[in-house]
């Protein structure tokens, strides 16, 4: 199980600097990137197969995989650990890494959000690329968040930020107290 465990562990970052090498438009062809594509691609490539993984030019399907990976490499380290594992301990490993990846995304938007604002505050160009990359990121939650908490009425952009930096603070807050509420529960579980 250790071994296991190191080798989930290695594979894992192996597919982040997969990843992070991706992001480079000017990703270099040679014999070593293209046999990291190689053992990593057909892994990433099934969880792209999955439309609801894809929110415009942002891809969440390597936060999936990594996510399963780490379900994975829980259970492996705590077999070599305790040489049990029960269904409880399962389903608290598989809720962690859920809530680690809504985690990780509510975290980002809440990010982009502060980086508005202060883009916003600062009166900087907002048709350069950058901004209209963050504003397409985050019309859609302002949109739904500004209507669910102002009905039909208008408000300003910052108002709008504001209110959708609070809501993520809010949400992330609340799911984390009943993710860690259900976990204890889940690993108290005799089978």
């Amino acid at each position: 199980m250790k071994l296991l465990s190191t080798l989930t562990s290695l594979y894992m970052l192996l597919i982040f600097i997969r990843i992070l090498l991706s992001w480079f438009e000017g990703f270099p062809s040679n014999s070593a990137s293209r046999f990291l594509s190689s053992i990593t691609d057909p892994y990433l490539d099934w969880f792209r197969r999955f439309p609801a993984l894809q929110r415009g030019a942002i891809d969440f399907s390597p936060i999936l995989a990594l996510g399963v990976l780490a379900v994975l490499n829980n259970i492996f380290t705590t077999l070599a650990i305790y040489g049990r594992i029960t269904i409880g301990i399962i389903l608290s490993l598989i809720l962690g890494s859920l809530w680690s990846a809504v985690a990780f995304i509510i975290t980002f938007y809440a990010v982009i959000t502060v980086i508005r604002f202060i883009g916003y505050l600062a009166g900087v160009n907002s048709v350069a690329p950058v901004w209209r990359i963050i504003d397409a990121f985050l019309k859609p939650l302002l949109y739904r968040v500004s209507r669910i908490l102002y009905r039909n009425r208008i408000v300003s952009y910052q108002t709008g930020l504001i209110s959708l930096f609070l809501v993520l603070v809010s949400v992330y807050l609340v799911l984390s107290i009943l993710v860690r509420f259900i976990s204890q529960i889940l690993v108290r579980l005799p089978f």
